[in-house]
């Protein structure tokens, strides 16, 4: 199983950006895909964005298409998630998390899951 551990969350304003990053041991990231989920307070745990291993196919929620991106870096063994324009509402718990599906959008597919890094927009 591939141990994930997330990074780059912190405070900015709205309009910002933040990069995430999610480095994987244990396990590459050759098979499967690999999403970042968020978790505001009192709101389900929900799919932003997921990249397949090549990073040939890619999938993002409609509230973050054209400001966040998606990407994979085998050589380094890293999923980013670049976010560009955040708005307050972008403010959660980011999650990265590993699949060994295809596809698929509901939390209960991935099977790997990183400790969660903040990220919070300010008004």
């Amino acid at each position: 199983q591939v141990q994930l551990v997330e990074s780059g969350g912190g405070l900015v304003q709205t309009g910002g950006s933040l990069r995430l990053s999610c480095a994987a041991s244990g396990r590459t990231f050759s098979t499967g895909t690999v999403g970042w989920f968020r978790q505001a307070p009192g709101k389900e745990r929900a799919l932003v964005a997921r990249i397949n291993s090549s990073g040939s196919s890619t999938y993002y929620a409609d509230s973050v298409k054209g400001r966040f991106t998606i990407s994979v870096d085998n050589a380094k063994n890293t999923v980013y998630l670049q976010m560009n324009s955040l708005k307050p509402e972008d403010t959660a718990v980011y999650y990265c998390a590993a699949s060994i599906f295809s596809g698929r959008t509901h939390p209960s597919n991935f099977n790997s899951w990183g400790q969660g890094t903040q990220v919070t927009v300010s008004s």
